[in-house]
């Protein structure tokens, strides 16, 4: 006897349908981060490009305020965030030179907490996946195994009921696990994908940091020098 998916509902117990539904709330949750990771991803990396293509002359010229300057018009742009906090920090380092650390100094420090800050922040939701991952599968076990101890106690309350009745509801109760093994396993898939994503995403950031730092060290003493004419200016 076949059954499809409306049937196998209709014959499953309460408590094996808030398994169920359990499991499909899960799944949506999984869906909902997926979404929000790959929309933020895309803005961020569209944001970023742009940011970094209005800087590059503002660098090449060492015109440092005005990236901090820049970088406030690009929010979701891990790279602008980054830029924005380090290169303040660097110029507002300057307004106190009698600390024992150096504006480049306080620069790389001020990078390595953004760096962190903004790893975090590109990881929002992953745990939830990881989460669905790992559980899901026992879940849908806990649902096979009350189906199939439901099923055997159906048996065991009517002397007319046959192998038929039981195969009925060990079908219906290893649908639980498959639907946790449908639900974990594009999880996973999703959760590994996503860490590549935010790996790839930090080692770009680190290395863009890296290079700025880099420029900070060489030009080191010129910033002063772009306030006062900045000041002068205005």
């Amino acid at each position: 006897m076949t059954f499809d998916l409306v049937q196998i509902w209709d014959h499953m117990g309460v408590l094996a349908k808030l398994i169920a539904a359990f499991l499909i709330l899960m799944a949506i949750a999984s869906i909902g981060v997926v979404m929000e990771r790959m929309l933020a991803f895309a803005r961020g990396a569209r944001e970023s490009r742009e940011f970094a293509r209005q800087v590059a002359p503002k660098l090449e010229h060492w015109e440092i305020e005005d990236v901090a300057t820049i970088a406030e018009e690009y929010q979701a742009s891990p790279l602008a965030r980054l830029f924005g906090h380090t290169v303040q920090r660097y110029l507002n380092a300057y307004d106190d030179l009698e600390g024992g650390l150096t504006p480049v100094e306080m620069a790389r420090n001020e990078s390595l907490r953004r760096l962190e800050e903004i790893g975090s922040d590109l990881r929002r939701g992953m745990n939830v996946l990881a989460s669905v991952g790992s559980t899901a599968p026992f879940v849908g076990l806990l649902g096979t195994v009350i189906g199939i101890i439901t099923a055997f106690n159906a048996l065991g309350a009517s002397s007319s009921a046959g192998i038929n009745t039981v195969m009925i509801g060990i079908s219906e109760a290893l649908a639980e696990t498959a639907l946790g093994l449908l639900v974990a396993i594009p999880a996973v898939l999703m959760f590994n994908y996503l860490s590549a994503r935010v790996a790839s995403i930090e080692l770009a950031l680190s290395r863009s940091a890296g290079e700025l730092l880099d420029e900070m060290e060489h030009r080191h003493g010129r910033a002063s020098e772009c306030k006062q004419n900045h000041a002068a200016a205005a």
